[in-house]
């Protein structure tokens, strides 16, 4: 079991900040602008769904996860609450937030589908999440120009995101959930989280007046698709999921511990 620390951005995110904040380049704002907009349902999701799975546990297996589970509720509410503030700078900035919208929806329309569902796919998520991580911290230039308290934001929420990496996964083990219902949850959200990802993006950089530009779709092919690109540079740690051995332990993530001790003035920390 992962003893996981509960910490509060010290940052300020009530003064307005530019559309294109990431650098001035189109892009590389959209993109995160959209991750963003993914989080606050989200993250309650995963919330909801690790809390559910823990109450299906026999005692033997449940008490070893309740600390656990609640730091990681605890990160997770601190992740949605961070976020839905830089949202509402976005809110007023003039972007449109449809992937929220559709997030509530499916989450709705899929409760039918039980608690293991609901620990799978958080723990299919949180490999999203984990990639990601990894990648900020290889690529800094990602955030190249961009203004320090957001960069602040992000790698600490990449840095918690490493972190808690493994409790979903664990769980969803400790529940006994089969091998074929682990990939098969894994492929679908793969799919939607993919296609909603792209579907914002494209939706920001129409309400940014910057989709149809020569330099977004150059800045989109190098961030996605270079040498070590989100997207190029991904491909196998994202098939590494549906082997049979998988643990997300097994993949590295070495910057995020050196990160949060070097710039722990960025942080309190509430618990542990």
């Amino acid at each position: 079991m992962t003893d996981l620390v509960v910490r509060r951005l010290l940052i300020d995110l009530e003064t307005p900040f530019a559309l294109r904040w990431n650098g001035g380049d189109a892009f590389r704002s959209a993109l995160f602008n959209a991750l963003s907009m993914s989080f606050p349902v989200g993250e309650q999701f995963f919330i909801d769904s690790v809390r559910a799975g823990l109450k299906t546990l026999p005692d033997a297996k449940r008490e070893p996860f309740e600390h656990e589970v609640q730091g990681f509720v605890a990160q997770e509410a601190t992740h949605r609450r961070i976020h839905a503030m830089f949202n509402s700078q976005l809110d007023k900035l003039g972007c449109n937030n449809t992937w929220e919208i559709r997030s509530a929806a499916r989450i709705k329309a899929n409760a039918f589908r039980g608690v293991h569902f609901q620990v799978g796919s958080t723990a299919a998520v949180e490999h999203f999440t984990a990639i990601l991580s990894a990648w900020i911290f290889r690529h800094p230039e990602i955030f190249e120009g961009a203004e320090p308290r957001l960069v602040t934001l992000w790698q600490w929420h990449a840095a918690e995101e490493a972190e808690h990496r493994s409790t979903a996964f664990d769980m969803f083990r400790a529940m006994d959930g089969t091998e074929e219902v682990r990939r098969a949850v894994f492929r679908v959200i793969t799919t939607i989280f993919l296609s909603n990802l792209a579907r914002q993006t494209l939706r920001n950089l129409w309400d940014d007046g910057s989709l149809f530009k020569w330099s977004t779709w150059r800045s989109a092919v190098h961030v996605l698709f270079a040498k070590d690109g989100m997207v190029r540079g991904n491909v196998g740690v994202w098939r590494e999921y549906l082997d049979a051995d998988f643990h997300p332990t097994k993949q590295a993530a070495p910057h995020a511990i050196p990160w949060l001790q070097a710039n722990a003035s960025a942080y309190s920390v509430v618990g542990t």
